[in-house]
């Protein structure tokens, strides 16, 4: 009797113990769920200060969801002092009054497939989301890499290489607006030469302007057969004169337009052999069989060695000659 009285407190002890553990179990789980955490571009947008007016664009444009789930993607993200400047330069008092599909289409053309790190970048053209209205192509977008990072001549990277789950930003002072042949002539500069002799002052045609006419406006779209800094540099040598001033202003005048086809917007897949090309200075003649060239009216022929870059309002193809009328 002595020994049971002795164990009944053990026993009660126990129980308590027991008890006590099994409340304790109830209210817990068996491991920390885990908090899902994601880092897309959207995620970087969204947690910088400077980016609260594309974080709104991205919105009004329905692109939210297109750049937090797929990818990769290289992003140039304007500042919001970028986009102030591109609103007072375009006569718009807010995001508000920039039509839907015209600000879908510029923020696409901040937009490079795949991952591209500063360092993967390099001087030439590469290929963004905005479609271009003379074709429904992809719109090129010029990268110089020459000092620091420019797009296009009006861009440039201010704050590189920020990393996110979809692919990486790089933070820009300019809105990138769509460009037009002439954008891409200037922003070139193996073009120096070709855009010196559109701007000379005594020229008649105002090269710059028709140039920059947008598609759907007579005579756009074009298609710009441009000579590279080499190529006049041949044809001074070829003349026999110093430089541009030399050449007679009926002369160089004529000689720019042979270079420039109006209302059509042609690839190198449709140029074909023995094709007449019409251009403002009369035509010419392509053929594709051994490699593009051009043939002009006094059968110099003309190699195309670098084609389809794509503006809003045409594209252009650079030539190793000038073309003669």
């Amino acid at each position: 009797m002595k020994n049971l009285l002795k164990i009944i407190p053990i026993l009660l002890i126990s129980l308590t113990t027991l008890q006590s553990c099994n409340d304790d179990t109830d209210n817990e789980l068996p491991y920390e769920p885990e908090v899902p955490t994601t880092n897309t571009i959207v995620d970087v947008a969204l947690g910088a200060e400077n980016l609260t007016t594309l974080v709104a664009a991205l919105q009004k444009a329905d692109l939210v969801t297109t750049l937090a789930s797929q990818g990769p993607f290289t992003v140039l993200a304007p500042s919001n002092d970028a986009f102030n400047t591109f609103l007072s330069d375009n006569g718009f008092s807010s995001l508000e009054d920039v039509p839907v599909d015209v600000l879908t289409n510029i923020l696409l053309n901040h937009v490079i497939g795949g991952r591209l790190a500063s360092t993967d970048l390099s001087t030439g053209y590469a290929s963004t989301f905005a479609t271009t209205s003379a074709s429904d192509a992809s719109m090129s977008i010029f990268i110089d890499t020459s000092n620091g990072v420019r797009f296009n001549g009006v861009s440039s990277v201010t704050d590189a290489n920020i990393e996110a789950d979809n692919g990486i930003v790089h933070l820009v002072d300019a809105v990138i607006g769509l460009p037009s042949v002439v954008t891409f002539a200037v922003a070139d500069p193996t073009f120096s030469t070709l855009v010196a002799a559109l701007t000379r002052d005594d020229l008649t045609t105002n090269f710059v302007g028709v140039l920059s006419t947008p598609t759907g406006t007579s005579p756009a779209p074009f298609t710009v057969f441009a000579p590279t800094n080499d190529a006049f540099g041949s044809l001074l040598a070829e003349l026999g004169v110093s430089g541009l001033g030399d050449i007679d202003e009926p002369t160089l005048d004529a000689v720019l337009k042979v270079h420039v086809v109006a209302g059509a917007n042609v690839f190198d897949t449709d140029l074909t052999d023995n094709l007449t090309v019409t251009t403002l200075g009369g035509d010419i003649t392509a053929n594709v069989t051994g490699g593009a060239t051009l043939t002009d009216a006094n059968g110099r022929v003309s190699d195309i060695i670098a084609t389809n870059v794509q503006a809003n309002n045409g594209i252009i193809h650079a030539i190793n000659k000038v073309i003669l009328p």
